[in-house]
């Protein structure tokens, strides 16, 4: 059985070994991920990938306890971090209230905060008011809305020297680590080099302190489109589909079920 890794462990991996996250967002795949991922993160991506939404905006506090419930069951030793969904973290007293009522209904390990510099207040009254957080800075998916789509991030000095800042104001307000989505390779890895706590990226290159990828995508599950740095380690889609389709026609033609499958 994995031993269930502890914050302190998390961050003493920084510069020791890569961590590996994946998402989940139900007991069935998180049993199934529990051997191989360090953590696992009930991101509000489920809101396309789960429940068929453009985006990730309208995804609420309820549903994201309600999976993180399912994942904790499923794999109640790994790590699980709870995204805070659009919304529910606009003031820091807000993402109090929000953050306890996570903690107090669920078994998660963490809450996973978006933004940089402008959420350092909100983290550090998380933090100091005994709620574990996960910073995200980059590209941030609860702001594609307002601006204007998913674009990649550290195309600029500027860009690259403001994302060096948001890292270093999240370490500082007391995440004890960090995701980096969507960011230019060698940017990610200046900001891995410019913080203490580790920095997981998700299309951020390979010079960071460790990977996340949304399972359906990796799975090859998700058919709507592919990011460029998602690798399909398997054909889901077509494997699941060739499965039922040969279960419809057994059934159409009454070779299921066999004696073998009947009382």
């Amino acid at each position: 059985m994995r031993k269930k890794l502890t914050i302190s462990s998390i961050q003493k991996a920084k510069g020791q070994r890569p961590l590996v996250m994946i998402t989940a967002y139900d007991a069935l795949f998180a049993k199934l991920f529990e051997e191989s991922a360090d953590m696992i993160l009930v991101g509000d991506s489920l809101n396309m990938s789960f429940a068929g939404k453009s985006d990730t905006l309208s995804a609420t506090l309820q549903q994201m306890i309600y999976h993180t419930n399912a994942v904790c069951a499923g794999a109640p030793n790994s790590f699980v971090v709870c995204d805070m969904p659009f919304g529910t973290y606009i003031t820091k007293e807000k993402a109090l209230q929000n953050a306890i009522e996570v903690f107090q209904s669920t078994a998660a390990d963490c809450v996973k905060i978006e933004g940089g510099r402008e959420k350092a207040d909100v983290i550090r009254y998380l933090t100091e008011n005994g709620i574990a957080v996960c910073g995200h800075i980059g590209l941030l998916p609860q702001s594609v809305r307002s601006e204007g789509g998913y674009k990649v991030k550290g195309r600029s000095k500027e860009e690259k020297e403001a994302l060096i800042e948001d890292a270093k104001a999240v370490a500082a307000a007391g995440a004890f680590c960090m995701v980096i989505e969507g960011t230019k390779a060698d940017v990610a890895e200046a900001v891995a080099k410019a913080v203490t706590i580790p920095v997981i990226g998700i299309g951020a290159g390979n010079g960071v302190d460790g990977q996340v990828l949304v399972f359906s995508d990796m799975l090859g599950l998700f058919e709507e489109f592919t990011p460029k740095f998602v690798k399909k380690y398997m054909d889901g889609a077509t494997l699941v589909k060739e499965a039922v389709a040969l279960y419809a026609k057994e059934v159409g033609s009454r070779e299921f079920p066999t004696e073998e499958y009947t009382y």
